[in-house]
């Protein structure tokens, strides 16, 4: 009887549950009636939203064959690798993840899948570490984080897209796993010094030797009236010089940092403590680092964990040494001129994941740091103050007229200080946000929109075929045109082809069709920003039929809504998450009261959690 009446008990308290819930969940839906007639930037919004799908749908018919294999001849190097095969669909998850239809989805999916075959079975002859695939466990084998992370960056946002998708879940695994010594082929993290041991990382762990030109370059080629390269190189001679001086890579290098991405999408996919530890334990290292050189972050790393430690053992380093570190200038082989490639600033996309997880400013305080420091050693030549953005064995040295500004426009966007927009004051969304320049919605998607058109009117003009075109030649015809959808829909930063996931202070998502992206017909516009809060309008174009949106805040729910204000009133939400039903024809501003970096950043959709 006791069991019976338990039992009883237990059934009503989780009808109960259930329609609290239920109620709580009504509670978090506002209704937006007013009628709104639809603003120029709603329609421009949609129609660009549906340009880039057209586009792409074109490119991918142009370039990609049933198989998902890009239409070209696949080589292993720096210039034409497997990177810039995959680089040629750079956006288009977040495309989208943005609202465009599922088409764009399909396509993504048969070339990422169309990838990994295509580059684990292509094979090298001459470069030893790629004899047996280019990928191997479906990740290159051995290459340089500036390098993975342009081949990483479309991976990188595919969980905005589909979480759930089986093998994104255990690609996520796998890839993080190569960084964090689960797999025993694969040892490229020293956990004793916080290093990752090479420049040179992948699948089949670091290279621990010099890197040579050949490594770089890839495996000879005929290049002279067949393909034009890009970097300008006119033979193989000239390939293998671009990469002649590229030989420091033991050790750890700034541009490692972005490897980081891995274990964070890892972390949001399954929140295990393993992947937030390591991220954090990696990054405090290099925050350490900082701090213990003068703020400034130094290009080499010795295999004892010491800045500018030894590496192979002979050789003498300093803290500025290092393939794409600061002191590296090189000799560019068909012109003989100087290059400067310093390339240390890619990793801030490390700190800004550690933001990202723990919402400690103190990752973005060092680098505001180190620009005042570069900054200070400013000099007056011939009348003008100019500023250093390499140093060596000589000190401070490339001055030029603009400041070091590295990462600028990312400092100021995790941290909303009014300080960090000293560097920004011509920057055309900053001012749109700041309300001097109104224009800037619609001017900065026609722009979009051009650059479709003539993208797409350059493919049609392409007169290469498989056989005479590198896995580069493609990308400048490439048509996702997405930065003014991603600034202006979600107060966001496009994250680039460096390997950085999304920032972006609202996501949204369509609770009828249960995917990411605005509802069909929906369009929105953010128009400030501050600290603690974000404004946006929604708009449903359609006249005849309602439309349910879910605003997310931040791109992985990591913000927190605290009140929403509509037309005059104020509606506590404290939440990740809000429902808003558009009635036929209607429209209206929001402005949220937020807390940043409230929550724990997840991959999960907002009816999963």
């Amino acid at each position: 009887m006791r069991s019976a009446t338990f039992c009883l008990s237990q059934t009503v308290a989780c009808l109960l549950l259930g329609l609290a819930s239920e109620i709580l969940a009504a509670a978090q839906t506002v209704t937006i009636d007013s009628p709104l007639s639809p603003p120029a930037w709603a329609l421009l919004e949609r129609e660009l939203i549906r340009a880039n799908t057209e586009a792409c749908e074109e490119f991918f018919a142009r370039y990609f064959d049933e198989r998902g294999f890009l239409e070209c001849v696949p080589r292993w190097g720096g210039n034409d690798g497997p990177d810039d095969a995959i680089e040629n669909l750079m956006d288009w998850t977040i495309l989208y993840s943005l609202g465009a239809p599922d088409a764009i989805l399909d396509m993504y999916r048969a070339a990422w899948e169309g990838h990994l075959r295509q580059y684990t079975q292509a094979r090298t002859v001459e470069v030893e570490f790629a004899r047996d695939g280019m990928y191997y466990r479906e990740f290159p084998v051995k290459m340089d984080w500036f390098h993975n992370g342009e081949g990483m960056c479309v991976f990188h946002v595919e969980g905005l897209a589909d979480p759930d998708h089986e093998r994104f879940r255990k690609r996520v695994r796998r890839y993080a796993g190569f960084y964090m010594n689960e797999d025993p082929g694969a040892p490229n993290y020293d956990p004793e010094h916080r290093i990752i041991r090479s420049m040179f990382s992948g699948s089949r762990g670091p290279l621990m030797r010099r890197a040579t030109a050949l490594d770089w370059a890839g495996d000879p080629i005929e290049v002279e009236n067949r393909f034009e390269a890009i970097h300008g190189e006119r033979n193989y001679e000239e390939m293998l010089g671009h990469f002649r001086e590229y030989t420091d890579v033991m050790g750890d290098h700034p541009l490692n940092l972005v490897a980081t991405s891995l274990a964070l999408n890892a972390y949001m996919l399954s929140h295990e403590e393993k992947y937030e530890r390591w991220l954090l334990e990696y990054v405090d290292a290099w925050k350490e680092r900082m701090a213990e050189n003068g703020d400034i972050i130094p290009s080499k790393i010795g295999l004892d964990g010491k800045i500018g430690g030894p590496t192979d053992g002979v050789t003498k380093t300093q803290w500025y040494d290092g393939t794409y570190g600061w002191s590296f200038t090189v000799v560019v082989p068909q012109t003989g001129e100087l290059a400067h490639r310093n390339h240390h600033y890619r990793g801030f996309i490390g700190f800004m994941n550690a933001v990202l997880l723990t919402g400690d400013q103190s990752y973005v305080d060092i680098w505001r740091r180190q620009r005042e420091t570069i900054n200070a050693q400013a000099r007056s030549i011939d009348g003008k103050m100019l500023y250093p953005q390499m140093y060596g064995k000589q000190g401070w040295y490339h001055f030029t007229p603009e400041k070091y500004q590295h990462n600028a426009l990312q400092i100021w966007y995790l941290s909303m200080q009014p300080a960090d927009l000293e560097l920004l004051s011509d920057h055309p969304w900053i001012s749109y946000l700041d309300g001097s320049k109104p224009e800037y919605p619609e001017d900065a998607m026609r722009r979009d929109l051009e650059r479709i058109r003539t993208r797409v009117a350059g493919m049609r003009q392409d007169m290469t075929t498989p056989d005479t075109r590198l896995a580069d030649d493609p990308m400048r015809y490439t048509p996702a045109s997405l930065d003014s959808l991603m600034e202006l829909m979600l107060g966001g930063l496009p994250p680039g082809n460096a390997g950085a996931v999304l920032h972006s202070r609202v996501r949204y998502f369509d609770p009828e069709r249960r995917r990411a992206g605005i509802p069909d017909q929906v369009a929105s516009l953010v128009d400030r920003l501050t600290a603690d809060e974000v404004s946006l309008t929604l708009v449903n174009l359609s006249q005849t039929e309602s439309r349910t949106v879910v605003i997310q805040a931040g791109a992985y729910a990591e913000h927190q809504f605290i009140t929403a204000s509509i037309d005059g009133r104020i509606i506590p939400v404290d939440a990740s998450d809000l429902s808003v039903r558009l009635a036929p024809g209607a429209g209206g501003r929001i402005t949220f009261q937020v807390k940043r970096y409230h929550n724990k950043p997840t991959l999960t959709f907002p009816w999963r959690r």
